[in-house]
């Protein structure tokens, strides 16, 4: 089946969808793993998953205090919509929150491994199959949707990672397997997209994560204080009190995410299936597989066309 190539997209006037992969070529936006989608990392593989208990909770918690805020000041202004307005927001957020407790009440899903020695990834299913493909065979979309309502423009969008079967024999309704990260589409979808790109082409120091969450020994007031301090060095105490601080806790309530991620990641669900194991050991270096042709000729006119002064390599 034919794709759009990578680089490429398609635009509606209320729809954009950014072809990102396959071809892994260079999206131009810096890698930043703002959904926090990186499990493991190593000099051999990179998890990720789509399992995100952090953001379900801080949008939860987000919409209490939001309709809480909202009721205490229609109280003030116009007090008979305080009712109509307590109804609403109790069955957004009630289905929200129920939304959330069937998500914890479920097992986490498994992540899907990119290997950077054998450029290859794998996602094992739960009937203990698992699939390996090509790593430039990965299918990558940012796709992002806009409307229009009275209170402005909303935009919306999905980063789409999907994998197809690689049995030739197998039938053409066999889905493929597919991760969708909302994170707005767009230049954050490719940004996301480069922590995984960035990592398979140049290497593991090329990024940056947060898998030191998964380690922590310390308790989670401890650990959130020791936050504050590294943010603190980074963008002064004003700046850190008053986001991570203030609304951290009191907008996303980042201490009750921090519980239920321990509670449902302590430890991380891994890729057991002794296959996999073996096909995730470290290889030499000689041994190390290498970029296509295929890929190697599209970087190089890629990079012609960024600058055509320049010979390409």
């Amino acid at each position: 089946m034919s794709r759009p190539p990578a680089g490429s997209s398609k635009k509606t006037m209320f729809s954009q969808d950014d072809y990102l992969a396959p071809l892994p070529l260079p999206t131009g936006q810096k890698p930043s793993d703002c959904l926090n989608i990186i499990w493991r990392k190593n000099d051999t593989f990179l998890d990720i998953s789509h399992y995100s208990i952090g953001s379900a909770v801080a949008l939860a918690w987000f919409q209490i205090t939001f309709f809480l805020a909202l009721t205490f000041t229609l109280n003030h202004f116009a007090p008979l919509a305080v009712w109509p307005m307590l109804l609403l927001g109790s069955v957004m957020v009630g289905m929200f929150i129920l939304f959330l407790i069937l998500i914890l009440t479920r097992p986490a899903p498994l992540p899907m491994r990119f290997n950077r020695q054998r450029r290859e990834v794998c996602y094992l299913h739960k009937n203990g199959a698992y699939w390996i493909v090509p790593w430039e065979s990965v299918i990558a979309t940012a796709s992002q949707v806009s409307s229009t309502s009275q209170g402005g423009r909303i935009t919306q969008g999905v980063l789409i990672i999907s994998l197809e079967n690689p049995d030739p024999e197998a039938v053409d309704n066999t889905p493929d397997v597919t991760l969708s990260f909302n994170c707005g589409g767009g230049e954050t979808a490719m940004a996301l997209w480069e922590c995984v790109r960035t990592y398979m082409e140049v290497g593991p120091d090329a990024i940056t994560d947060n898998t030191s969450r998964f380690t922590r020994t310390k308790g989670i007031l401890a650990s959130y204080l020791d936050d504050l301090r590294d943010a603190a060095k980074r963008k002064g105490w004003f700046m850190t009190l008053l986001w991570d601080g203030f609304f951290g806790v009191f907008v996303f309530n980042t201490l009750l995410a921090d519980l239920l991620e321990r509670k449902k990641l302590y430890p991380l669900p891994d890729l057991d299936h002794p296959d996999i194991i073996e096909w995730s050991k470290p290889l030499p270096p000689e041994q190390w597989a290498k970029p296509s042709a295929e890929l190697q000729a599209a970087l190089a006119r890629l990079q012609a066309a960024a600058d055509p002064a320049r010979p390409a390599l």
